[in-house]
């Protein structure tokens, strides 16, 4: 497949940057911060991404959606990323409706995607129960009791976790801690009796949570898949959060890049513009090889999706590994370059490194995805 946009795709960029330029610029996150969000992000804004189909372009079209593909949202997750905008489309419009229609019934379907589709349903995933990523190291319980589970155990990281009207929980109902088997996934209520969910505010004034599970019943009916096979589909949804998180990245480092050199374009020193230093111009040139680099990374993996390339998982891992180098070079010499100034609440750029940093280890950081993508290629 050529590595290139479709007409269609070109046309979502462009109608999401204009969209996002105008109704969810940076200040917009700086007065959710500023005014403590109970949400974390704008519902009115929300409602507006719904209302334009974005909800529904993962969905498929016998469930209400749009079916549009990977690549086509990327585009528009690539776009947030140049404006940082806080909503609940990655927590439900990607991550939730993928793991749902991966892997839940045809009633589950037809019932939890066309509530995403038509923006009345958000949820979230529970999976991390560590400080560092670990989907395999599950211990959290779901014991079978008649036609119920009673779940016991920890999540941490939980994005959107407080807002969300429904959680989905990867639980063990066997085996051991580090199998891959015996992990089952669960959806319920956020307000079910027994949930108990503590906000946590990050640095870059996005929300988590830790949420605790203290004998909460929940209905077999609510079981998504099969019990104990959970694994492969919560697989599957991981490497496309990565994929997406990849294209935030890419976004991040773009408009870091282009602000930076904006800058460098206008800041004098000693009477010169400080774009005429040579030292400058060389970290420049090779900050922007690297962001043009990862835009095929980027495109390659989401396009690998689209086509369900057995190689996905292990390019949504080179994926995320790249991003979370080039987004921290980036940021970094965004920071640097703006000098002190960049340092300050007063200016805009700061943002971008303190969203990069819980991105890059959302799901997985550096370390983690070099390390599988070695083990997946048979190292």
């Amino acid at each position: 497949m050529a590595m290139v946009i479709n007409e269609e795709q070109q046309m979502l960029k462009e109608s999401a940057q204009g969209f996002l330029a105008e109704f969810a610029p940076v200040s917009e996150l700086r007065k959710l911060r500023d005014e403590g969000s109970a949400t974390g992000y704008n519902a009115d804004l929300w409602r507006q991404m719904v209302d334009m189909g974005w909800a529904a372009i993962l969905v498929p079209e016998a469930y209400g959606g749009l079916d549009f593909g990977h690549v086509g949202m990327g585009q528009i997750i690539e776009q947030t990323g140049r404006t940082l905008t806080a909503s609940p489309l990655f927590s439900t419009a990607i991550i939730g409706a993928s793991l749902i229609n991966l892997a839940a019934s045809d009633a589950q379907k037809s019932e939890l995607l066309t509530a995403i589709a038509g923006g009345e349903l958000t949820t979230a995933l529970a999976v991390d129960e560590t400080i560092h990523h670990a989907p395999t190291q599950i211990s959290m319980t779901a014991v079978k009791q008649g036609d119920s589970y009673r779940l016991n155990g920890e999540k941490r990281f939980v994005i959107d976790g407080h807002s969300a009207d429904k959680l989905i929980v990867a639980v063990r109902t066997s085996g051991n801690l580090g199998d891959t088997t015996g992990i089952s996934l669960l959806i319920l209520d956020r307000n079910s009796a027994g949930v108990e969910v503590e906000r946590t505010e990050m640095v870059d004034s996005r929300n988590a949570a830790i949420v605790r599970f203290s004998d909460v019943s929940v209905s077999a009916d609510n079981l998504l898949g099969e019990e104990g096979q959970g694994f492969s589909a919560l697989s599957a949804t991981l490497d496309i959060g990565n994929a997406y998180l990849a294209a935030e990245m890419l976004g991040i480092a773009q408009e870091s890049f282009d602000r930076t050199l904006q800058y460098l374009k206008e800041r004098k020193q000693f009477g010169v513009l400080i774009g005429s230093f040579q030292a400058l111009q060389h970290r420049a040139a090779h900050w922007w090889s690297e962001v043009e680099l990862c835009k095929s990374v980027v495109l390659k993996v989401l396009q690998s999706l689209d086509q369900g390339d057995p190689r996905s998982p292990a390019m949504a891992s080179i994926a995320k590994a790249k991003l979370c180098e080039v987004v921290e070079l980036a940021t970094n010499e965004a920071i640097q370059m703006h000098g002190g100034i960049g340092m300050t609440d007063e200016y805009e750029i700061g943002f971008f490194i303190k969203r990069a940093r819980p991105a890059a280890s959302l799901y997985g950081d550096y370390n983690y995805h070099g390390d599988r993508f070695a083990l997946l290629s048979g190292y």
